[in-house]
């Protein structure tokens, strides 16, 4: 039996996106403790699997580093788990008596969710957790590079929650993984969101069919040494991030800017912790080795060690290589480093002071129009609110590392795995994600003033109720039909000087 993937994976997707409709009308019912309790289950269920779903993602995927992804997966299961139970998102979420208002949480209903595959398990856990949290039901399409972890794990999710009393069809998953499946969801009436984490291949499609984005991406982010910074600990901040994860984080740095007056002690820091600073030949050699002729990414380079990408482009590097650094002077689209590299590849710019180093910064984030997350290690409060107020991004992150502090693991940002774009037109926020982010706020105000009294104060005395021009005139005043007389003869006098 020939059997047309395309065809089965669109009515999947009819099947689960009516489904869902369907079971979010009840799960809309349930109040917040309700809520709480399954998104606890879930989390129970899934916790004792981490390590088993790390080591997954990790083979399936071909990149990355599996105790890496264990991070990831504990952080969602334990720092995010945390945080969610303070948040209240359905129901009364704020109430101000005094003043006589309230607001409301309301769920938007299904989310469609693609993930990446750069973070798989974390973030199909994590949306998981943030959707039930706002009572919305979420449909996952798996990415293809990723669909046996992501089966998985949502294979011990979804029994956990409906044990627990989420409505049968409030998680699901399309099961035949094809692009005409994912688009027949997304283009759904019943789908009222998009969430698209990490898969720009799904962005325009997702944007096109005029339903809200909330769009997770990576980007372009340079880390910016200032020279009042603490240079030592800077570089540390920088190396840890981007070999986290082998350089897959979402808010991970791309790029260096230093602050020319600093050139020699930033450089011999990265040298003196693992940075090799490749040639000229090399670097080409080694862009070769990320994209194509015509700038398309190659297969096989995300999530790759420094020393397995220095072999692969022909040349050798010292053992206890991390990172791979290239000196660059402009960006441009014919420089491959301009790009975003998800592996522990830096480019490293140097500017005369803040300022160009400003101007460079808005380059990179601009480049490729993600705009995601800049990072800046200074001690000078002013040139650190300077970039705060200047910055065309989604998040600045001061004196951490940014795959970290981006996530909220070492700053107060909500923890997330989504991390929106601060580009226009790439997605409805830059938030870090949250459930807040899944539903809307329903505003109730009781009236504390008279309205009667309000319009008294506003009316001057001499303006006439609705019914001039319906009265005798006086000799001062003119009947509605004398205004309407004056109106037109300066209609007529206007197209007369038009013509």
């Amino acid at each position: 039996m020939i059997i047309d993937n395309d065809l089965l994976s669109m009515q999947q997707a009819r099947i689960l996106a009516e489904n869902a409709c369907a079971a979010q009308k009840a799960l809309a019912l349930f109040p917040q403790e309700r809520l709480d309790e399954i998104v606890e289950r879930i989390v129970l269920a899934v916790t004792p699997h981490l390590g088993e779903l790390a080591k997954l993602s990790c083979t399936e995927t071909d990149g990355g580093l599996w105790q890496d992804k264990l991070v990831k997966n504990g952080f969602v299961c334990t720092n995010v788990f945390e945080r969610l139970g303070a948040v209240r998102c359905v129901g009364v979420i704020a109430e101000d008596r005094a003043n006589g208002l309230m607001d409301v949480g309301v769920p938007l209903g299904v989310i469609a969710a693609a993930c990446p595959s750069t973070s798989p398990v974390s973030t199909t856990i994590y949306l998981t957790l943030i959707a039930i949290k706002s009572g919305n039901a979420i449909v996952f399409t798996p990415h293809p590079r990723a669909e046996k972890s992501m089966k998985r794990v949502l294979d011990i999710m979804i029994p956990a929650a409906h044990e627990a009393g989420l409505p049968e069809g409030c998680l699901t998953y399309l099961d035949t993984v094809t692009r005409s499946g994912s688009l027949e969801l997304m283009n759904h009436p019943c789908v009222s969101l998009l969430l698209v984490s990490g898969v720009p291949g799904l962005l325009e499609a997702a944007r096109s069919t005029g339903k809200p984005v909330i769009y997770g991406g990576t980007g372009n982010g340079p880390a910016f040494i200032e020279r009042t910074a603490d240079i030592v600990r800077a570089v540390r901040d920088i190396l840890a991030s981007k070999t986290f994860d082998n350089g897959m984080a979402p808010s991970a740095e791309q790029s260096i800017v230093v602050d020319g007056c600093v050139e020699r002690e930033v450089v011999q820091a990265l040298e003196e912790n693992g940075a090799y600073f490749m040639t000229e030949v090399q670097s080409l050699a080694l862009a070769e080795h990320f994209f194509c002729p015509l700038g398309k990414r190659r297969k096989g380079t995300m999530g790759v060690s420094a020393s397995v990408l220095a072999s692969r482009a022909g040349f050798s590097v010292p053992d206890g290589t991390r990172v791979l650094v290239a000196r660059r002077k402009y960006v441009a689209d014919n420089d491959p480093y301009s790009r975003e590299l998800l592996a522990p590849v830096l480019a490293l710019y140097v500017e005369d002071d803040w300022m160009h180093a400003c101007e460079k910064c808005i380059e990179l984030l601009l480049h490729e129009k993600n705009a995601h997350t800049l990072s800046i290690h200074s001690q000078d409060e002013e040139v650190i609110r300077q970039f705060a107020l200047k910055k065309p991004v989604g998040r600045l992150l001061v004196n951490t590392p940014a795959a970290f502090g981006g996530m909220g693991a070492t700053t107060n940002l909500f923890p997330s795995m989504t991390l929106g774009s601060g580009s226009a037109g790439r997605g409805i926020t830059a938030d870090n994600v949250s459930p807040m982010n899944l539903v809307y706020v329903r505003k109730i105000g009781r009236g504390v003033r008279d309205g009667e009294s309000l319009l008294g104060s506003a009316r001057p005395a001499d303006v006439r109720p609705a019914n001039f021009g319906s009265v005798e005139r006086s000799d001062n005043e003119f009947h509605g039909t004398d205004q309407l007389h004056l109106l037109e003869r300066i209609l007529k006098e206007a197209i007369k000087t038009i013509r």
